[in-house]
């Protein structure tokens, strides 16, 4: 079969290979990169779902504006403003389908052959997939527990000047690092300084534990002059509301939404309308913050208990830095007593004595650390938590 010579660019996911060995009977798995099914609010969706079609069925089940329903835009401007996020209107979001359909279409409209892209060293491994699927060049740059190194940023910029820049700056996948307020600030400097385009990935902000993150990107840009130009905001409902509603957003420049919009329409014309309304009504009914209250005190709970079961049970062996929100703990095997330092062979081990969760290397688009590994809180409870770390301890 004579296939497209992009498909050379990518390869199959190690993650997807990993599960399929996942069908062992009691297994317990830390590998998942999704939300709590058991955390949806099923009651709100159904009333937003009969408010869809009681009060706008004809819009929510025709076709539908490419650029987004207009009433979910609306929502989702108050939404974004509601956080900080100054100055956003409907005008200036596009709705795609997830946000994973917002890095498409930022593939699609920006990336040229042999273009050099620079992202997080860990990144978000569809990311990767996805722009090499285009032709991009990556170049990584290292990340510590406060998020991406702008110093080392900053030396990337000048050496390789990027297409653009791809960053996860709020509890990433899967470093769950947290970029903190001072980075922020340079990161938006550097866009202006060297005149480049930054995309801030934001599908884990809400889910915080404790304190409120920093102000997104988007929402500091009116403290740098200039940046707002140089800054594309990807969002998303999908770990927060629904990742089967697949709505997202994204909010940048006039001139990339005209022509992201265009990419849009070739390939499927509009997000489900049907989606769109329901995920408008439900933001209009103000069920959110209690939802999301709700999310964060169950994820912050499964997070400390892994965080306390990791060191209790695997000590000086794993280093980690606790999460402040988000899904995931990002560790790294210390090899420390002699014990393992292969995330890939834990991975492989972890298996045959019932506990699963995925090896870091994938995540790394350059020059991978072998040692690290991503496991998820999220779907487990409290007590196959324990139980988990415990079996992982017997692998190490």
């Amino acid at each position: 079969m004579p296939f497209a010579d992009r498909l050379n660019n990518v390869e199959t996911s190690a993650i997807r290979e990993l599960f399929k060995l996942l069908g062992k009977p009691g297994i317990i798995s830390f590998a998942g990169g999704f939300p709590d099914s058991a955390m949806f609010d099923v009651d709100g969706i159904r009333e937003a779902v009969n408010a869809a079609l009681t009060e706008e069925a004809g819009g929510a089940l025709q076709y539908g504006a490419t650029e987004g329903y207009n009433p979910l835009r609306d929502q989702l401007a108050a939404f974004m403003t509601s956080k900080g996020n100054q100055g956003v209107t409907a005008n200036d979001l596009i709705v795609t389908t997830g946000s994973q359909q917002a890095l498409d279409l930022l593939g699609k409209t920006l990336i040229s052959p042999g273009d050099k892209v620079i992202v997080e060293g860990p990144t978000f491994l569809a990311t990767i997939q996805c722009f090499r699927l285009y032709g991009a060049q990556l170049v990584t740059a290292p990340v510590d527990g406060q998020g991406v190194v702008t110093d080392r940023l900053e030396d990337l910029i000048v050496e390789h000047k990027p297409k653009f820049i791809y960053l996860i700056p709020t509890f990433g996948n899967p470093s769950g690092a947290m970029l903190s307020l001072e980075r922020r600030k340079k990161v938006l400097e550097l866009a202006v300084q060297h005149n480049v385009l930054v995309v801030e990935d934001d599908p884990y902000g809400d889910l915080y534990f404790g304190d409120a993150p920093p102000p997104s990107l988007l929402a500091l840009s009116s403290q740098v002059p200039g940046s707002r130009e140089r800054l594309v905001h990807c969002g998303s409902l999908s770990k927060v509301l629904s990742p089967g509603l697949r709505v997202g957003w994204m909010v940048g420049p006039a001139e990339l939404l005209a022509k992201a919009t265009m990419c849009k329409q070739f390939s499927d014309a509009h997000t489900s309308t049907f989606a769109q309304a329901t995920a408008a009504q439900y933001l209009k009914a103000g069920r959110m913050p209690a939802t999301l209250a709700k999310v964060r005190a169950v994820y912050a709970e499964r997070a400390t208990t892994m965080g306390n079961a990791l060191r209790r049970e695997l000590g000086d062996a794993i280093e980690f830095v606790q999460p402040q929100g988000g899904l995931f703990v990002w560790a790294r095997l210390t090899g420390a007593g002699g014990k393992l330092a292969d995330g890939g062979e834990l991975a492989k081990r972890a298996i045959e004595k019932g506990v699963a969760f995925v090896p870091g290397a994938p995540f790394y688009a350059n020059n991978p650390d072998h040692a690290t590994l991503r496991l998820s809180f999220a779907t487990v409870g409290l007590d196959k938590i324990e139980e988990g770390i415990s079996r992982l301890k017997t692998a190490v």
